[in-house]
């Protein structure tokens, strides 16, 4: 075991929520900070040229590898859970999208005790986070860390798309992260000159040249020093070598929504029959470690494409290579643009808070791959939507399967636990067919690949659902902040029953946002960041 190094704050994680961490407690330049990273670099070009992202979730690429256990009600799969391991974390792999929630999701942590997080509170940390390409307003910011812009694919297929859905009956948004959340609306992301704009590039990158950051990669966190209930540090293994870090103010875990759950356990911190299960001595009782896991999930619908679109071209070898390379030199291109472009928000009962479907359009066919003639066929080209459940019931857990740190912890998502959720998931699937069958998508559509034209009844797409649903990659809440018992945080994001310890990432959610998590999380991060410092919080936002 090495000599402690003594920092202020040890921050366990560099994925989005560690990264804007850094960046901010470090702009107090006397004080001193260390991050662990369990993963390596983001320089990887797949990582900054926004197209390689599909050979990244291939190949599993920068991800811890986690799979959920498998569960009868998905037919027994094992359904994969990626989660970022690299500089970034999921912000260096996931699909880009900036989708910051309905404005009723904060009300409603608001309402269940969380003081300071409703959404007249959260906006001003979310405009902080954002330099927005499109006109700054009351909902918008400029000159923030994350670069937020249009979607750029210019298909033709996306203003049609988007004019059937008014044909069936929906509306369109001008601004989903705006003041009009609900409808369907032009995508926005995370993208910055032609490149990625994760936390790592917005947050980590500028800060890593000051000399109170010491950034440490290929860290793995095997446990949280405890002397007494006070976190004092962090031990981790680098190289060959176990290393421990003490803290002086503050250790904050921002492990994900696996993995801060999993630390706390190993580091006693958890339901003590649990731990005494797997052999760890319980030094703060505390259940609901690991509970309330939620997740979004959903289904492909998708219709082969007569005329092949632009994509399919693409993904001619020759042409992806040199588009590959005109992105990474040039940053430009083809391989700077994502095949997506439209999301929709849709309450599928009026008297709904907030929307329980998000769509995703995708422009192109799943299973796409590189081609050339004579050697590889080209895929049959097709397009479609994917319903996501946005507010499952449903409640899943995380545990250890050990008390070896290198173990991977155990995910038990309990999908369409609650009878309530498949009917949801299938009256999005349902409302899917209606808009696919609107006239302005005549042209496009070609036959039905999956479901598929012989399925009909609810009990037939039932069936369907549970053999090809999916996660949409946005686990949450399993370190839940409230005021109840049941709750591990407070809404400082202190750990309850221990001193100097703190979770800050997905993990920490009451409950899930009406949308990709990634806003939310980098939003929940600047919030901390002055909470840690001693600050007072932005002003409330005002005539929103």
């Amino acid at each position: 075991m090495s000599k402690a190094e003594l920092y202020d704050y040890i921050i366990v994680g560099a994925g989005s929520a560690g990264c804007v961490l850094a960046g901010r407690l470090t702009e107090d330049r006397d004080v001193h900070v260390l991050i662990l990273e369990a993963g390596g670099s983001d320089k990887n070009p797949l990582i900054q040229i926004p197209l390689g992202m599909g050979k990244m979730h291939e190949h599993r690429m920068h991800d811890w590898g986690f799979d959920a256990e498998p569960e009868e009600s998905v037919n027994g799969r094992e359904i994969e859970a990626m989660r970022g391991k690299v500089i970034g974390g999921s912000s260096s792999i996931n699909v880009m999208a900036y989708v910051r929630g309905h404005r009723g999701d904060y009300d409603r942590w608001a309402q269940k005790g969380c003081t300071g997080w409703s959404y007249t509170d959260i906006l001003p940390y979310m405009r902080r986070c954002e330099d927005w390409e499109g006109e700054e307003n009351p909902y918008r910011g400029k000159g923030g860390p994350i670069t937020t812009q249009w979607a750029k694919n210019s298909d033709p297929l996306l203003d049609d798309w988007a004019q059937a859905c008014v044909q069936a009956g929906y509306q369109l948004t001008d601004d989903y992260n705006g003041g009009s959340p609900e409808g369907f609306g032009t995508s926005q992301s995370t993208q910055r000159g032609g490149e990625r704009c994760s936390a790592a590039v917005a947050y980590l990158h500028p800060a890593k040249s000051r000399p109170n950051l010491t950034i440490a990669a290929n860290a793995y966190a095997t446990r949280i020093i405890m002397e007494g209930k006070k976190a004092v540090g962090v031990e981790y293994s680098q190289k060959g070598k176990m290393i421990q870090a003490r803290a002086d103010r503050e250790v904050l875990v921002s492990g994900g929504v696996f993995g801060s759950p999993q630390l706390l356990m190993l580091s006693g911190i958890g339901p003590a029959d649990h731990l005494k299960d797997v052999g760890i001595d319980p030094v703060i009782d505390l259940p609901g470690v690991g509970k309330n896991l939620q997740d979004h999930l959903g289904v492909f619908v998708h219709y082969t494409r007569p005329e092949a679109g632009w994509f399919r071209d693409l993904m001619r070898f020759d042409r992806m290579a040199l588009a590959m390379l005109q992105a990474y030199f040039l940053k430009s291109g083809p391989a700077t643009v994502l095949p997506g472009g439209l999301h929709g928000f849709v309450k599928t009962r009026p008297e709904l808070a907030v929307p329980d479907i998000q769509f995703l359009f995708r422009g192109t066919a799943p299973g796409a791959h590189l081609w050339f003639p004579g050697i590889k066929k080209p895929f049959t080209d097709g397009f479609g939507m994917r319903p996501v459940l946005l507010h499952p019931e449903s409640r899943g857990e995380v545990l250890l399967r050990s008390s070896d740190p290198r173990d991977k912890p155990r995910i038990i998502q309990n999908f369409f636990d609650s009878p309530n959720d498949l009917p949801v998931l299938r009256d999005g699937v349902k409302r899917i067919r209606d808009i696919m069958h609107q006239s302005t998508l005549d042209k496009y559509r070609g036959v039905e690949v999956a479901p598929g034209e012989n399925v009909k009844s609810d009990d037939e797409i039932d069936a369907w659902i549970r053999k090809t649903v999916v996660t949409a990659h946005h686990p949450s809440c399993t370190c839940q902040m409230g005021i109840t018992e049941d709750t591990v945080l407070d809404p400082q994001l202190k750990v309850r029953g221990a001193e100097n310890l703190r979770v800050v990432d997905a993990a920490a959610m009451p409950d899930l946002v009406s949308g990709n998590i990634n806003a939310c999380v980098l939003m929940l991060a600047e919030k901390a960041s002055d909470m840690i410092r001693g600050r007072d919080p932005l002003p409330a936002a005002v005539g929103v």
